[in-house]
């Protein structure tokens, strides 16, 4: 039988000093996960305030020249825009590029824009626009449209704010949320 012997300059880990390294090792795996969980929680609050802050945009622009910002066609907007629409009430078809125009004219919103090409960006990604569409079945209105958001922002959204139903409500997307999918569009009714 051999024996083991114990020697005095013998080097190595003990159990305690092992199990500290696994307790911080688990608590900043901790942090680390509840830093990325603040930060997408944070961006699904800044898409809902950046539909409350265009239809805010939308609706003092309105109150002030009595037509939509890119629907109008009125000499009462100022002269710089050379962009009209067709003031039918809708912001419509390539309305949309000159509503944020108008809205970044009139110092509503910032940012500069074309009136042609460019929208503002979403939190994640994606552009963002006000558009006359029918997000649910035979209902066409004004909407914030968000596109290439993930389908789980639009599942928490909807069922926070509305009916959590994909087609249905004042919040719709194009498709039903599908965990790990992205939604081309998501609308949030004014």
């Amino acid at each position: 039988m051999h024996q083991f012997k114990l020697h005095k300059n013998q080097k190595g880990f003990t159990l305690v000093e092992i199990a500290i390294v696994m307790v911080i090792i688990g608590l900043l795996i901790g942090g680390i996960l509840k830093g990325q969980e603040m930060i997408n929680n944070a961006k699904v609050k800044r898409v809902v305030k950046q539909a409350d802050e265009m239809r805010a945009a939308v609706m003092t622009f309105y109150d002030k020249y009595g037509q939509y910002p890119g629907d109008e066609n009125s000499a009462l907007f100022p002269p710089t825009d050379t962009i009209a629409g067709d003031n039918n009430g809708q912001i419509a078809g390539a309305e949309v590029f000159g509503a944020m125009r108008d809205l970044a004219l009139a110092n509503l919103i910032s940012g500069t824009y074309n009136g042609t090409t460019n929208l503002p960006s979403n939190a994640f990604g994606g552009t963002t626009r006000v558009a006359w569409v029918d997000p649910g079945p035979g209902n066409a209105r004004h909407c914030v449209q968000y596109t290439n958001l993930p389908a789980e922002v639009c599942q928490e959204i909807d069922v926070k704010y509305d009916d959590g139903v994909w087609n249905t409500g004042s919040t719709a997307g194009s498709a039903a949320y599908t965990a790990g999918t992205i939604i081309a569009n998501f609308y949030i009714v004014f």
